[in-house]
């Protein structure tokens, strides 16, 4: 594990956090000078190169154990679909694991995994990636790997099937039988009119059971160029030997034209929406969504400090309120992430059995209104940045986290610096600014409330026998 020349709570201190004692304050601390943070320090040793055929290759060594995380980071999701083809981004996380030229079906996971390696995958609406960690020994290996199945992917038709198989299954389980991911996903295609962020990232399933080799094939080259992915290797590294190691294997792909931009932009929404879904289910659910900001957004993380402040923990403004004191609910989330273009702030409250939903929206409408209204407290802003400091260093404290973080922030932000700068990024935020983004957010006018009504079981058909 990473060792950093602080521990993060002394991190914490140095960045400006208020100490036990201390008194609150509510405006941001003078910025550090550049390179002068902990942030900064720690990141001193990475290092980053673009390839001639256009792969960028980010690299932060760390000697404190013989191990590499490996992100490769391609941008590419369901917002790059459209009607016909949707689901194909999550469908090649499946397939990148199927066989290539050079290690056929089931090679790239027996033959890592025998080099005391693993790995895994994740698809958004914004970006497919790749994880692999494994001993800094077997890195040519892992290279090779991976060259081999971003020039060589095979296409056979009978796996082709099956994962096809394996997907519908997913979406199955993960939607059609899950009633939080059935009322989300027709949350989200009714919050989004224009935008490609209304596909779900499963797919529909009438596409999923269409799609033409043609279709895979286009995709692939399409989007799995090196010219628009960024490779990201954190762990016990020489960059120099590294960017001679990547440069001899995936350098060696040719890129391709640059895919075509998403142009669409979600035009203002002008009321209220809303959606009901009726489910078998022993507890009514309620979503509430709100349009929000992209990833690289100056004000995204007062958005993050916003939404800890409503749901973090049990002393959270939305918890107390609905748990804890009206008692309508048994759990409060939300999420505030972003993608490229500006994407929603969701609420989601699981009630408990019987529960009103006319109440429990009403009585998350109006925290939501009071935080517009009267802003929030030092004492809550205080405790929200701590909370994103403390994840902050802790992501930092792996390989794997490194990668992972590195990599968000050179494809959202477009700069890897970005990551560091992001302490500092959470000191500026004050109250004025968290109630005035409350405000710029949370408009009744562009809110999509879904609610999921439970249905009783349909009786059973009476048999012949108790017929007669």
């Amino acid at each position: 594990m990473f060792r950093p020349p602080l521990s993060w709570f002394a991190c914490l201190a140095l960045l400006g956090a208020p100490q036990a004692g201390a008194q609150a304050v509510s405006e941001p601390s003078a910025k550090p000078a550049a390179g002068s943070t902990p942030a900064a320090k720690l990141g001193s040793d990475i290092q980053a190169r673009t390839l001639k055929n256009g792969l960028t290759v980010i690299v932060w060594p760390d000697h404190d154990i013989p191990n590499v995380a490996l992100a490769n980071w391609f941008r590419v999701g369901s917002r790059n679909e459209r009607p016909g083809i949707t689901g194909l981004s999550h469908f090649f996380e499946h397939m990148m694991f199927n066989g290539a030229k050079k290690y056929g079906p089931g090679e790239f996971d027996r033959v890592m995994e025998a080099n005391g390696g693993s790995n895994n995958a994740f698809t958004s609406e914004d970006v497919t990636v790749y994880l692999d960690w494994f001993p800094a020994s077997a890195l040519p290996l892992i290279l090779d790997l991976e060259q081999d199945r971003l020039q060589s992917l095979s296409f056979d038709p009978k796996v082709i099937e099956s994962e096809r198989g394996v997907v519908y299954s997913e979406r199955r389980s993960g939607v059609d039988n899950d009633n939080n991911g059935a009322l989300q996903e027709q949350l989200q295609a009714t919050a989004f009119v224009a935008h490609p962020y209304q596909i779900p990232v499963i797919g529909w399933p009438s596409d999923i059971e269409s799609w033409r080799m043609e279709d895979l094939q286009r995709y692939f080259k399409t989007y799995y160029a090196p010219n628009n992915a960024t490779l990201v290797l954190a762990g016990d590294l020489d960059p120099a030997r590294v960017f001679e190691q990547v440069e001899a294997t995936l350098g060696t792909i040719p890129s391709q034209p640059a895919p075509e931009p998403v142009r669409t932009k979600e035009p203002e929404q002008q009321g209220e929406r809303r959606i009901v879904v009726k489910k078998l289910a022993q507890s009514p659910l309620l979503q509430v969504a709100y349009h929000g900001l992209a990833a690289n957004d100056p004000d995204m993380e007062t958005l993050e400090l916003l939404g800890l402040i409503l749901t973090h923990g049990d002393s959270s403004r939305l918890h107390r309120k609905l748990v804890d004191e009206a008692r309508v609910a048994i759990r409060v989330r939300s999420t505030t992430a972003g993608g490229f273009d500006p994407s929603l702030v969701w609420f989601s409250v699981d009630l408990t059995p019987g529960g009103d939903l006319a109440k429990t929206e009403a009585l998350l409408n109006a925290e939501l209104a009071r935080v517009v209204k009267d802003g929030v407290t030092d004492a809550e802003l205080r405790k929200a940045r701590n909370v994103a400091l403390s994840t902050f260093w802790r992501k930092l404290e792996t390989n794997s986290g490194r990668a992972r973080e590195l990599g968000n922030a050179a494809t959202f932000r477009g700069d890897w610096k970005a990551l560091l700068d992001a302490p500092a990024r959470y000191e500026q935020v004050t109250r004025d600014g968290v109630k005035a983004l409350a405000a710029r957010i949370f408009n009744p006018d562009h809110r999509t409330v879904g609610w999921l009504v439970p249905t009783t079981a349909p009786a059973a058909p009476a048999s012949k026998e108790a017929a007669r």
